[in-house]
């Protein structure tokens, strides 16, 4: 079968070859036609192999250009969580500034944190990498969280300043009152003589609120020898207050008082000659001038 395939072949090619030799521009046409065909043929072969190279490498910049937005939004996700983080430390801060201002006394508008700080500087600027914008960031984070041990501290020393400053008597007994008779060596109202008072007595109405003069916890209310009804508020740090001659008690002990609150009626029970607030204060058991931890509220009646 092969020798006849063969024999065909080559009779068809002696048969073409007679043929062109018989007519060589038609031959000649033959050919060229037959080129023309293969080239069209071949670009055409190469224009598709192209296309689909370049349909590849858009499909691989393609996915490359979408890994890196995926990576920039990573990014971007991680740093706004970092920023809320650092938004909620800065607010703390704040909070706390506005406490230690509150309780440091400080004047009003010099530590406003509701306004922005100014700043300022001048060009040219030019673009933050991503790593310059994280390395600041952290080191923002570094100085806040410093910055909140440090005032966290000074909370702490001004929070027990504040503590010992309410639970120092500092305050009248009494409102709108006068003294009128003070601490020490005096004449005795009853049977003459000299005597020692130990404490201040300051003019009052029967039913006038008796104040506590600073925070603490009262540790007696009852009824002393020649005090009559009698409230003591201990205020820790050794001191102790004593407020004597009420008509009527109205806490009891191991109540937690407050400065100004009304632990008592004024009255004139016990060794008294009329309504009045006696007022004593005691460190570590020794008595002491009440006048001291009133400062200039107390005004002494003029004969």
């Amino acid at each position: 079968m092969a020798a006849a395939l063969s024999a065909r072949t080559h009779a068809g090619a002696s048969r073409l070859h007679a043929y062109s030799a018989g007519r060589p521009a038609t031959a000649i046409a033959v050919l060229l036609v037959g080129g023309v065909a293969l080239g069209a043929g071949a670009t055409q072969g190469i224009s598709t192999a192209r296309m689909a190279h370049l349909e590849a490498r858009n499909d691989t910049q393609r996915a490359q250009l979408d890994n890196t937005r995926r990576e920039a939004q990573r990014e971007v996700n991680a740093l706004a969580a970092r920023l809320g983080e650092l938004q909620a430390e800065a607010n703390r801060l704040n909070a706390l500034g506005e406490r230690l201002t509150r309780i440091g006394q400080l004047g009003d508008g010099e530590f406003d944190f509701n306004k922005p700080v100014g700043v300022g500087g001048e060009g040219p600027v030019r673009d933050m990498a991503a790593g310059d914008l994280r390395g600041g960031m952290h080191k923002l984070g570094a100085q806040l969280a410093d910055s909140g041990k440090q005032l966290s501290v000074l909370e702490s020393l001004l929070f027990n300043r504040e503590l010992d400053r309410s639970a120092t008597p500092s305050r009248m007994p009494i409102l709108n009152t006068y003294i009128t008779s003070g601490y020490g060596g005096r004449a005795d109202p009853f049977g003459g003589g000299r005597g020692f008072h130990k404490g201040i007595d300051f003019h009052a109405r029967t039913g006038d609120p008796v104040l506590a003069v600073a925070d603490g916890v009262v540790s007696y209310a009852g009824v002393r020898s020649g005090y009559g009804k009698v409230v003591e508020v201990d205020h820790g740090n050794g001191y102790v207050t004593r407020y004597a001659h009420n008509s009527r008690l109205v806490v009891q002990v191991g109540d937690l008082v407050r400065s100004g609150q009304r632990i008592a009626k004024a009255g004139s029970t016990g060794r008294s000659t009329g309504a009045h607030v006696h007022f004593e204060v005691w460190q570590d058991g020794r008595v002491l001038n009440p006048r001291k931890f009133l400062g200039e509220q107390a005004a002494t009646k003029r004969m």
